[in-house]
């Protein structure tokens, strides 16, 4: 019973630190254009506040494995909190933008180390039976979280100003950080694992380069066909091939890609990574056809998608202890299915559609990719020895931000694309036109979607419920 509270204060600790800063993530994304007038700054330069944000994240993941291994539960969560609460105070503080940017930054390097760390943290506290329910906990939090950003933004924003979305979440972090100082102890061991240099400057120049890229794809003039994202695209390809043969020579590698002789693990990451492309893209594309064709402003666009968004986090404990009970495959291949039928749908959407029918399409998306997304990461999490724990974890979220951003940019750009085609040899396109032409480039840009899903869905198939035991007898195969 005593190990059972000490278990839970530990998971409420975790909860609450991470909740503020994925908040915080997306608190600021409806403000941006009030930054844009405040410090006399152009769209692409703001956009940075967004886009480095992911950069910074996606960079310093790889290195969560080996910081995991370097310092204490306790000493590495309070520090993080420590650096998050630095940069949310020079953020909201910020008399000029580039102060206001590194601030931000600085929030992002406590974001991106937090997330695995919590993770790995939760792996080594509860056993394979029990750990669906307890990430479908922090699945809540890490989609509950961003869901709340834009609409409490806007509130915040129109009554008490852009400042106080930083500073009203500093009196939350100091409150975490002495529940923390109080309550919290260590879970794991330290093994101080040798750092590889060579290794950290490839990952960061592979990571960056290739999330900078498929980030910038959609507002680039040409796309992928622009020679600065190619070039771009190319050096992030090649450094992160340099990093991945670096990594299978070294003795104590900086992130373990052995976790992929995992079958389970491989299966799990497979899918997620998809179901992230389709979420991510999802969450861009159409709210874009809802301003667009369908002529809905920005906020009511916003609580349209809001209910599913929120659905999604408050479904995912229950996904999470679903999982517990009848294993991976049948949430998995259900929710695969569903999430296929929704994309089906998408492809053949079109303005005369009633927003009641849209909102529950959304729901019933975003209720799909809950049935996945935590059940699949914890599987493939599962079929890990507790030592690659830490990789597991750093893998898995290194890749959400680049398959994020790969998923926006080919969705997008296969939009843009049909849409261009339809308005080819249009000179003065009507609005009508240009609805029709975006309605187009939807359906376009879905069909790949299908495709991805439906070879996804066979994937799905193959997955088994994932243990120890039998992760040591794939390995031995």
């Amino acid at each position: 019973m005593e190990n059972k509270l000490k278990r839970r204060i530990i998971m409420i600790v975790f909860l609450v630190g991470t909740f503020f800063m994925i908040l915080n993530e997306t608190l600021l994304n409806i403000a941006l254009k009030e930054l844009m007038t405040v410090f006399h700054v152009d769209a692409p330069t703001v956009q940075w506040m967004a886009t480095g944000f992911m950069l910074v994240m996606g960079v310093l993941t790889p290195l969560s494995a080996v910081v995991n291994q370097w310092f204490t539960t306790r000493r590495l969560f309070l520090g993080l909190i420590t650096v998050f609460t630095i940069g949310t105070l020079i953020a909201g503080l910020a008399v000029n933008f580039p102060m206001l940017l590194v601030g931000r930054m600085i929030q992002a390097a406590g974001t991106g180390l937090m997330i695995p760390t919590v993770m790995n943290a939760m792996l080594l506290l509860y056993n394979e039976r029990e750990r669906g329910k307890v990430m479908g906990q922090f699945g809540l939090v890490i989609m509950f979280a961003p869901a709340l950003g834009p609409t409490l933004s806007g509130v915040i924003v129109d009554f008490m100003g852009w400042r106080w979305l930083f500073l009203i979440v500093v009196p939350f972090m100091l409150f975490t950080f002495i529940f923390a100082f109080k309550y919290l102890q260590n879970v794991g061991e330290i093994t101080k694992p040798k750092v590889d240099i060579p290794s950290i400057i490839l990952s960061t120049i592979g990571i960056a380069s290739i999330i900078y890229s498929v980030s910038s794809v959609s507002s680039t003039v040409g796309g992928f066909t622009n020679l600065k994202i190619i070039i771009t695209l190319v050096i992030g390809i090649i450094a992160m091939a340099l990093f991945v043969m670096r990594q299978l020579k070294l003795e104590e590698p900086l992130l373990d890609l052995k976790v992929f002789k995992y079958h389970n693990y491989t299966k799990g990451v497979i899918v997620f990574v998809v179901v992230i492309m389709t979420m991510f893209a999802s969450e861009i594309v159409m709210p874009m056809y809802l301003q667009g064709p369908m002529e809905f402003s920005a906020r009511i666009a916003g609580l349209i998608l809001l209910p599913g968004a929120l659905l999604n986090g408050f479904l995912s404990p229950f996904m999470g202890a679903i999982f517990d009970k009848v294993g991976p495959r049948k949430l998995v291949v259900p929710g695969l299915i569903v999430l296929l039928c929704v994309t089906i749908f998408y492809s053949m959407i079109h303005p005369g559609i009633s927003v009641w029918i849209f909102v529950l399409v959304y729901i019933i998306l975003m209720i799909s990719i809950s049935a996945v997304l935590m059940p699949a990461n914890t599987n493939a999490l599962n079929a890990l020895p507790k030592e690659m724990y830490p990789h597991g974890t750093a893998v898995s979220n290194m890749l959400q931000p680049i398959g994020g951003a790969l998923g926006i940019a080919i969705f997008v750009s296969i939009m843009n694309s049909g849409q261009k085609s339809a308005l080819e040899g249009i000179a003065s396109p009507t609005t009508e036109q240009i609805n029709h032409a975006m309605t187009i480039g939807i359906h376009h840009s879905y069909w790949f979607g299908i495709v991805l899903l439906a070879l996804t869905i066979f994937v799905g198939f193959t997955i088994t419920r994932a243990n120890y035991s039998q992760s040591i007898e794939e390995k031995q195969q």
